[in-house]
């Protein structure tokens, strides 16, 4: 089965741009209780993920870096520890199975890695359970 039919669009998805700052990702994160978000370029390409981790370990590993220290650094500088591998939108279900395994979510991308939406564990695991009840 296509993705396409589990698609959750881009302008349902809670994203940042690789411009922005740290503060911001917390800010934006601890609002609505995500523990990990895409990240977008400048031309609307999947960037990576940022996780509730690579901040705190940015904030571990710089010292002397406070709250108010956080509008000063940019997503571009902090490292990430996880990579969410995107699939193509035009990928089957089975090409996901793996991926979930030790992804939240997936992120799919058009041919020219534009960013386009995402597709959670949850609805991954959702259809494979229905497809073993039938």
């Amino acid at each position: 089965m296509n993705i396409a039919f589990f698609l959750i669009p881009k302008g349902e998805v809670i994203y940042l741009p690789l411009n922005c700052t740290m503060r911001q990702a917390l800010e934006k994160m601890e609002y609505h209780r995500y523990t990990a978000v895409p990240l977008i370029d400048e031309h609307g390409r999947y960037a990576g993920t940022i996780t509730e981790g690579d901040l705190l370990w940015k904030m571990k590993n710089t010292p002397g870096l406070t709250f108010a220290d956080t509008e000063r650094v940019m997503l571009r500088e902090i490292s990430r520890r996880m990579t969410n591998q995107p699939v193509r939108v035009d990928s089957e279900m089975e090409d996901l199975l793996s991926l979930v395994v030790v992804q939240n979510f997936v992120p799919v991308v058009d041919d020219g890695n534009t960013f386009i939406g995402i597709i959670r564990r949850r609805e991954i695991l959702e259809y494979y359970v229905k497809l073993k009840l039938q």
